[in-house]
């Protein structure tokens, strides 16, 4: 009977210590954004945090990459083909990867961040080609429509070193204003789209990987990843062609992020 009861008493200290190794592990939320962590808490390193964008509303894990011009919360990290990025359009609403490594956070996330019209966001694209070399773009202003848009794409004035590739390398293929496309949603613009003898209904036909494509445009950072050596020709790949402007040149690595200002 003694054995029976140690036993039983033993479970229950089990489970007890379990759920309050769970409740532990379920962080509480630090801030509304990245950039407000790093402006209450300066030393704060880089790494996953949990947000609250609105408060009162849903909280969610992010990557804040922490720098000394503020908290930056990370949205899509490339740097090899572990994860794949040719996903449907639930996939890219909801996010997927690992967030210390490459991933996509996820379309409605990124809207309940943007949202909220008290404050003003700069997207900032990071990108890094095959031989050691590396260049930026960043945009005011940016935001995301709803769903009921597409998660229309909104950016306003550029800086950078690597050109304006959402506004496109030539006219009529600006971004800028487009919902989202996957392989099973398109808003890109083509009714079809011409290029050269070849004909096309849809941009993720050929460069795969979802993208507020128009007309397919000269940025599509969600293709396939191609390693050096053969990294150049591929119709789908990580194209910023205002930087890398030589026949379809695949990058290396991208980072996309956004701070609150």
């Amino acid at each position: 009977m003694k054995s029976v009861f140690g036993c039983a008493l033993f479970l229950f200290a089990f489970l007890l210590s379990c759920t309050e190794q769970k409740s532990r592990s379920v962080a509480s939320p630090h801030g509304a954004d990245c950039r407000e962590i790093k402006a209450s808490s300066p030393q704060a390193s880089s790494g996953v945090y949990v947000v609250q964008p609105v408060r009162g509303k849903a909280s969610f894990k992010v990557y804040c990459e922490m720098r000394p011009d503020g908290g930056w919360t990370v949205f899509q990290r490339r740097s090899g083909a572990s994860v794949a990025f040719n996903r449907n359009w639930a996939a890219y609403k909801n996010g997927f990867g690992d967030l210390t490594q490459d991933h996509w956070l996820g379309l409605r996330k990124v809207f309940s961040l943007t949202k909220n019209k008290t404050r003003k966001w700069i997207l900032r694209v990071d990108l890094w080609d095959h031989e050691g070399g590396n260049a930026f773009a960043e945009y005011k202003n940016f935001r995301l429509g709803n769903e009921g848009t597409g998660f229309k794409l909104h950016v306003g004035k550029f800086k950078g070193n690597a050109g304006d590739a959402i506004r496109g390398a030539y006219a009529g293929i600006d971004q800028n204003g487009f919902g989202f496309s996957t392989i099973d949603r398109d808003n890109d613009g083509c009714s079809p789209c011409i290029f050269g003898d070849i004909s096309q209904m849809e941009c993720t036909f050929s460069v795969r990987g979802g993208w507020w494509f128009s007309r397919c445009g000269s940025a599509s950072l969600n293709g396939d990843w191609h390693p050096a050596g053969d990294h150049i020709g591929w119709a789908s790949g990580l194209h910023w062609e205002t930087w890398k402007t030589r026949a379809p040149y695949s990058l290396k690595a991208t980072r996309m992020m956004i701070k609150s200002v």
